[in-house]
């Protein structure tokens, strides 16, 4: 077999796995967009805004499970596409390092390492977003009832995007050759835990931007799609980190607006 042919080979492979990327994606886009129709359907049978029943059911294990299922989709559906060109990009070189496991399963590997962090958060999103609703600052449809609140996460998402440790994260998002070449693992279990990393930094740049969902609701896919279209831009796009500091002021202006409005 020639060097072409081998290179041909990884092309098609890297062609599947994107594909499935994309498809994987594009299904969770799919349940979330059911899910939200579901929502707008029950909305008329349910009681006021922070209402005892709702307050009360918060912590029972249906909600609580089916709230977690739709904070895990709704991370595959945001995150996936812009961790697709590093979850590639690891395929490729998995395939030079000539290792045992083949490339396209080792990007799946690398894939369910990088989702079981972002899974992670959407536990903790969920028991957070229990206690909200327990504090009655959230409304049955999942929107914040609290001026305050919404102004506090936009002041402290803003806030984020100048930390040292935001920058530190983007960096490893935005170059992820360089996280390869120094935290190489081989095998199955290398693949898994350099994605469990690399979700960290991930999580690490995007975790206050994910709990902006709480302010116009956590089902408003228009608000879903902006913030996962920023996340996006931010880190795959040129000067992403210039793009970061612009949206911080502008997030912590919004955020001091809401909060003096609601005075």
């Amino acid at each position: 077999m020639t060097l072409a042919n081998i290179r041909n080979g990884w092309s098609r492979e890297r062609y599947v796995a994107l594909a499935g990327l994309l498809a994987l994606a594009a299904l969770a886009w799919l349940y979330l967009g059911v899910e939200a129709y579901r929502m707008d359907a029950m909305m008329g049978e349910m009681a006021g805004p922070g209402s005892v029943e709702a307050a009360d059911s918060a912590w029972n294990v249906g909600p609580l499970l089916l709230t977690f299922v739709m904070w895990a989709v709704m991370m595959v559906a945001m995150m996936l596409p812009s961790a697709a060109p590093a979850i590639l990009l690891y395929g490729s070189m998995a395939k030079k390092s000539r290792e045992n496991a083949p490339g396209l399963p080792s990007v799946w590997v690398f894939a369910l390492g990088y989702l079981a962090v972002w899974t992670a958060f959407s536990l903790a999103a969920t028991v957070l977003q229990a206690a909200f609703e327990t504090w009655r600052l959230l409304t049955p449809a999942m929107t914040s009832a609290s001026t305050l609140l919404s102004g506090s996460l936009f002041i402290a998402a803003g806030l984020y995007q100048w930390l040292p440790v935001k920058n530190a994260c983007l960096e490893k998002c935005r170059a992820p050759l360089q996280f390869f070449l120094f935290r190489w693992r081989p095998g199955a279990q290398g693949a898994f835990r350099m994605g469990a990393e690399h979700g960290l930094y991930c999580v690490g740049c995007c975790w206050a931007l994910m709990l902006l969902l709480f302010t116009a609701g956590v089902m408003n896919l228009l608000w879903v799609a902006l913030i996962a279209a920023f996340v996006l831009i931010e880190k795959l796009a040129p000067g992403g980190e210039l793009i970061g500091r612009v949206a911080g002021v502008t997030l912590g202006l919004v955020g001091i607006a809401l909060i003096l409005d609601g005075i």
